[in-house]
Formats: C-alpha cells, structure tokens, sequence
C-alpha cells in the first residue's frame, strides 16, 4: 500500500491519490477528509483551552489523531510525498525512509532551496509521468487486499 504523504492546504493530494488509483495501486489517503482548517482549528481550540504547544500535543485528540496516521504509515510499503508540504509530511516520509520503506517524493516545481537530504527518499520527481516510472519499475507492490483489512490486523 502507498501512503501518500503531504499537505490539507494541497488540493492536488486526492487528485494525484485517484491517479496512482487507476493504475492499480492501492493508496491511503483518507487523512485528508479532515479538510484544510483542520490544524488550524484545533490549534485555535487549544489556545482558547490554555493550553501550550507542548501540553496540546499529548491530548487525547492529539494522540487519536497520531496513532490513526500512524497506524497507516505503519502498514505502508511505500510513501509518497506530494510537494508542497509541512513539516509533518516531512516527519512522516522520513519516519519511513528510516524504516527502509520505498518513498519517493514529487515536487511541483523547482524548489527554490535545494537540500541534499532529499536523498534520504528513493527518489525525488518533477512530473507524475516520471514517478510513476519509478512506481513501476520499483516493483511496488499492486495488492489486492482492501485498506480495510490491513487495517483489521
């Protein structure tokens, strides 16, 4: 399965999710249902509550939040990173290159930046046409079981 890593403000991440679809591949990205104030509103909230960053970050819904996404990287076998994105997209997809998980990472344009880290990932793309190259010759894997199941392990 393919986690596809990236941004709530990215409109494009179920558009490229449906893509990678069509091609056989099973793919996760159900996190983004949450909507793109997601972040924002429950850091409002925590705010109003008093709390602090730190103490947020360790609250009942913070960590549902956590071991849902988690849950799923976990069960991953490959994790694309759809530019651009925050710094968790970042946390996650280098959570799985640490795990030795195939991920790859597909910019929108140039990066203003260049960062040598990038090399962490199996590798960094500029079109959808040379990921899916990648996707493929990578031999990731095409499963037929549904998410649903992983998931029930």
């Amino acid at each position: 399965m393919i986690y596809l890593v990236g941004s709530l403000r990215n409109p494009k991440l179920p558009e490229l999710g449906q893509t990678l679809r069509k091609e056989g591949f099973e793919v996760w990205d159900d996190w983004f249902a949450g909507g793109e104030k997601a972040d924002d509103s429950w850091q409002s909230y925590e705010i109003q509550r008093g709390r602090t960053f730190s103490e947020a970050i360790y609250t009942a819904y913070a960590q549902h939040i956590y071991d849902f996404d988690k849950k799923y990287i976990d069960l991953a076998t490959t994790g694309i990173l759809l530019m651009p994105a925050g710094k968790s997209g970042h946390l996650e997809i280098g959570y799985m290159a640490g795990q030795g998980k195939e991920t790859f990472i597909l910019f929108d344009k140039e990066p203003e930046r260049y960062d040598v880290m990038y090399q962490f990932c199996t590798g960094v793309y500029f079109n959808l046409e040379g990921l899916l190259d990648a996707l493929f010759r990578s031999g990731v894997e095409k499963t037929t079981r549904r998410i649903v199941e992983c998931a029930n392990r």
